[in-house]
């Protein structure tokens, strides 16, 4: 078992019903339908926030007030005047905030004087963020992953090319890009397991103490529309966060990548918007290295939308890329980002991992320096234990084809299909691409030049943890101190594998 409470994980518990939404559409949709079945509270957990983010948009972006995530709050309070509905969202840095528009601290305005709290959390050290992304309802139901509240998050599956939805305004001729997010839907004790966790952020932020929800009577708050994928299903919460004042560092994030990949038998499967960490960089490569080891694949943007992390994240990831392909001695490794079907990128903002058919992760968490020791993280697993340890197996198989599948543009059907003939999931892949579903492209290592290679070296801006957050020698040494004692613990426990 891969989820252990005190270090891979905080909290396990089973989940009666869990669900994967793939893209924003399904999840707004589902958040919306479960927010308006609220009886007690609605508390969300975000990185970043827009009050004017339409749940369904019409060509050009545009709703009615009602249709928007904030007018909707806003008239639910009214009409339920018990509901408490609160909101927690990172104080973002000024510099960060002017690329956001400022909706963040707008924000502050548009909800003051409703029955809506939001506030701004920057209760964290300095340079770090508050980058955990959930919504938890009556303590009963929660939603999980790494999707925001925003228009340029909107999205379907099909990532089509000019999507009249996704034009930033009814007169623009400019769209928001394609995007990619994964958000997992889980009830029972892990959603109240979530509320206790919300509860810990708010009494961080504002000294009060918010009692656990009391429902009083059964309430079904799943939503419309939404078939669950799996049933008593084991449900665990990976945190990261730094050592702050009297709070502790937290690094179950990190110590679950771990396992997971030294777990792996036959495949690992990553989606992620960056990485960089040069100790799961390891980890891979000591698993790609070993005669018996699984296959990796991870899907990745072709670059980073920002100026700021095509000078940082992407640089890195090259170095932690080419680091995998020269130990990848047995072919086993494949990286790929994915484009549209007339060839514009697609934003992979999720942040999912599955290891064989055992275990399913969803967070907020990436494969960089930040998100295992020196951000607010919070990652959702769905592990295949127990009674319904096959079934979990066999859902979790199915919804890795499906992401698969909305990659190359083809049925999950046809990917395990692939998968079974070809005899793994990347030989799949390839199979699928040659056949012409090629909206899959390698990404390969790209030549560093000086400044790319001092970037990629000292890491920077890319902390480890704020002992390093402003001492970038530091940060080199305490990285290559850590990828060298998981290298030598890898090699030592698959030693005597054939």
């Amino acid at each position: 078992m891969l989820l252990n409470p005190g270090t891979t994980c905080w909290r396990v518990a089973p989940s009666p019903r869990a669900a994967v939404l793939v893209d924003t559409a399904d999840y707004f949709d589902a958040a919306r339908s479960s927010m308006f079945k609220a009886r007690r509270s609605i508390h969300l957990l975000n990185w970043a926030f827009e009050a004017q983010t339409p749940f369904r948009p019409a060509p050009g972006g545009g709703a009615a007030p009602e249709d928007r995530i904030g007018g909707f709050l806003k008239d639910l309070a009214v009409a339920k005047p018990e509901l408490d509905i609160r909101l927690l969202c990172w104080k973002s840095a000024l510099p960060i905030a002017a690329t956001q528009d400022f909706f963040p601290w707008r924000d502050r305005l548009f909800f003051a004087g409703s029955g809506v709290k939001f506030r701004l959390d920057g209760r964290l050290p300095m340079g770090a963020c508050h980058h955990q992304k959930a919504i938890v309802i009556d303590d009963a139901l929660a939603f999980c992953g790494g999707a925001d509240f925003g228009p340029d998050r909107w999205d379907t599956p099909l990532h089509l090319d000019a999507d009249p939805r996704r034009r930033k305004s009814p007169t623009s001729k400019s769209y928001f890009c394609a995007r990619h997010e994964v958000m997992g839907l889980i009830e029972g004790p892990p959603a109240a397991a979530l509320g206790e966790l919300f509860r810990e952020r708010w009494l961080r932020k504002t000294g009060e103490s918010l009692p656990p929800a009391q429902t009083g009577e059964a309430s079904d708050l799943w939503p419309d529309g939404v078939e669950p994928a799996f049933t008593n299903v084991a449900a665990g919460f990976s945190r990261t966060s730094a050592a702050w004042r009297d709070y502790p560092e937290v690094r179950e994030v990190e110590a679950l990548s771990l396992a997971m990949i030294t777990g792996a038998r036959r495949s690992i499967y990553m989606e992620n918007q960056y990485f960089t960490s040069p100790v799961i960089a390891e980890a891979l490569a000591a698993r790609l290295a070993a005669t018996e080891g699984p296959e990796v694949v991870i899907v990745s943007p072709r670059r980073s939308p920002s100026w700021f992390d095509q000078m940082t994240m992407d640089r890195t990831r090259s170095r932690f890329i080419g680091r995998l392909r020269s130990a990848d001695v047995h072919g086993r490794f494949r990286a790929y980002f994915p484009l549209t079907a007339a060839g514009a990128p697609i934003i992979v903002h999720a942040k999912l991992a599955i290891t064989d058919d055992c275990l399913l992760r969803i967070g907020s968490a990436n494969i960089n320096n930040r998100s295992m020791g020196f951000d607010t993280e919070c990652d959702l697993s769905l592990e295949a234990e127990g009674e319904t340890a096959e079934a979990s197996r066999t859902a979790i198989a199915a919804i890795r084809a499906e992401l698969v599948g909305h990659w190359l543009g083809c049925p999950a059907r046809t990917v395990a299909e692939a998968m079974e003939k070809e005899g793994g999931l990347g030989a799949a892949i390839e199979a699928l691409r040659a056949a012409g579903a090629g909206r899959l492209s390698p990404i390969e290592p790209a030549p560093l030049g000086a400044l790319a290679t001092l970037i990629a070296k000292y890491h920077l801006g890319d902390p480890a943890s704020p002992a390093d957050s402003w001492r970038p020698w530091r940060r080199r040494a305490h990285l290559e101190a850590s990828a060298e004692a998981v290298r030598a613990r890898l090699a030592i426990s698959f030693a005597h594998m054939p």
